[in-house]
């Protein structure tokens, strides 16, 4: 029976992808890279070090100062974020279906809690949520999928009893890793991409999720 909904923030919740892209052109740039947004599709789902870690492996700058360009990183999208964040469509009635039928509901997303909470309180949606966790407090980010069994545990909440909501590759790895069931919500570009077919289910938007989680009988349909 499924009771707990694990939902990723960045692309699945807020349209903070475009964002990111800013963020990372202007401060890579800075440093001499030249990132083209296909080439920033590649770090969709890692945490912030294991971005910098990888575009220093792919073309290494002079004195490299990692936490110094998380941080820069990160003051920039606090700032894009707290003025420009939006909720994708559905989110919202998402968020109030699911907490009506009584769902455990987790944010778990490879951002920084500074950033979580940048989003939760731009969007208003904070208190849907019993938990927000950030894979910064993990040993390993997504694909790993210790992210997700962190928050199942928290929630109290076994595995085989969760749906992750993710738009990401590495994300829906992370959760059939965890043997968790997967519901994906792509970017157009990327969904038909052959490598969502692990996923349990697929929407084009968030706003079929209540339509989804209604027609499923083995999930909860009524509050506990």
């Amino acid at each position: 029976m499924i009771n707990t909904l694990l939902f990723d923030m960045d692309g699945l919740l807020v349209d903070s992808e475009p964002w990111w892209k800013v963020a990372e052109k202007e401060v890579f740039g800075a440093l001499g890279l030249h990132l083209d947004d296909e080439l920033l599709r590649q770090v969709m789902g890692f945490r912030l070090n294991e971005v910098v870690a990888h575009w220093y492996r792919f073309q290494a700058w002079p004195n490299p100062d990692f936490a110094k360009t998380e941080e820069d990183i990160i003051v920039c999208m606090e700032n894009l974020l707290s003025h420009h964040a939006v909720a994708l469509p559905g989110v919202i009635n998402s968020l109030e279906f699911a907490k009506e039928k009584g769902y455990k509901i987790a944010l778990a997303s490879s951002s920084s809690m500074r950033l979580i909470n940048v989003v939760v309180e731009k969007l208003g949606i904070k208190d849907f949520f019993q938990l927000l966790y950030s894979a910064e407090s993990e040993p390993y980010g997504k694909p790993h999928p210790s992210i997700f069994l962190s928050a199942a545990q928290q929630l109290g909440s076994k595995p085989e009893q969760c749906l992750v909501i993710e738009d990401s590759i590495n994300g829906m790895i992370a959760a059939k890793a965890a043997k968790m069931q997967c519901l994906v919500v792509p970017e157009k570009i990327k969904f038909n991409a052959p490598q969502f077919s692990l996923a349990d289910f697929k929407l084009e938007s968030m706003e079929g999720f209540p339509t989804l989680l209604t027609n499923q009988p083995n999930y909860i349909t009524h509050p506990i």
